[in-house]
């Protein structure tokens, strides 16, 4: 039997999703946890890994069970074995041809950055923080030459595996609520520390280091070395990813909103 689940989780206390050899992975706690229900050990596969201090709003993951459970165990029964901040959103027996990963069509994830003269207490680990002012008008001109087809080797980190540079950014979005700013960004797939290193362009801009067109001479450059440093991950948030509607998932989107 294949499971497909929804989770969430703070990615502060964890050293990425992959499991690591000190059990301080996402993926180490989750798949303790099933264990508990399921009473024999579980491989999870999800949608896309995320690194240490990334969060998650939607991931989706799948795992094999011999185990027969009704679907409240694989929630209310995994939550109680996690730790606080993890938790399962829901649970859906799926056919044995959907993978979390290979089966998505489109990852989303948002950025929350605060821009104010001392970092928040309150949001700590939460977002990212910019102490300068930020220019709204000059970032928003800046993100629409990210959106379409490019190389963005000039955001890639250069640990990356991805075969090729090339994605499809179908949304690339900032938009601002007081001192909050919300960057969304969609694409078929993401290179390691793409979204982070658009970040850190994005506010080179928005401080008025560059100039809006900084972005299109980075996408030509292909050249990572070009480009400001990679920006924090605590404002980073996973927010869904999409798979053709025949596998009859739950909602695999969540977003943070403001008011």
């Amino acid at each position: 039997m294949r499971i497909a689940m929804g989770i969430e989780y703070h990615g502060g206390v964890f050293c990425g999703w992959q499991s690591q050899p000190n059990r301080r992975g996402v993926q180490d706690a989750l798949e303790s946890a099933i264990k508990a229900i399921a009473q024999h050990s579980v491989r999870v596969h999800a949608a896309g890994r995320t690194d240490t201090g990334v969060h998650a709003l939607m991931q989706v993951v799948h795992f094999e069970t011999t185990a027969s459970r009704p679907v409240t165990a694989w929630v209310r029964g995994v939550n109680a074995h996690l730790p606080a901040e993890v938790r399962v959103l829901w649970a859906h027996e799926v056919s044995p041809d959907f993978h979390a990963r290979f089966s998505a069509i489109q990852r989303s994830y948002q950025y929350i950055l605060i821009n104010q003269a001392q970092p928040s207490a309150i949001s700590h680990q939460t977002v990212g923080w910019y102490h300068q002012p930020l220019s709204l008008d000059s970032m928003q001109q800046a993100i629409a030459y990210l959106r379409g087809e490019h190389d963005f080797s000039a955001f890639r980190a250069s640990e990356c595996q991805a075969k090729s540079p090339v994605k499809n950014l179908a949304v690339a979005n900032v938009r601002q609520t007081g001192a909050y700013f919300i960057f969304d960004f969609s694409a078929n797939a993401f290179l390691h520390h793409q979204v982070r290193n658009m970040i850190g362009a994005l506010i080179y801009v928005g401080a008025g280091r560059y100039s809006p067109e900084f972005i299109k001479l980075l996408l030509k450059s292909k050249d990572r070395t070009q480009s400001p440093p990679t920006f924090s991950p605590h404002g980073l948030y996973l927010s869904g990813v999409s798979y053709d509607e025949h596998w009859g998932l739950p909602s695999t989107h969540r977003q943070l909103s403001f008011v």
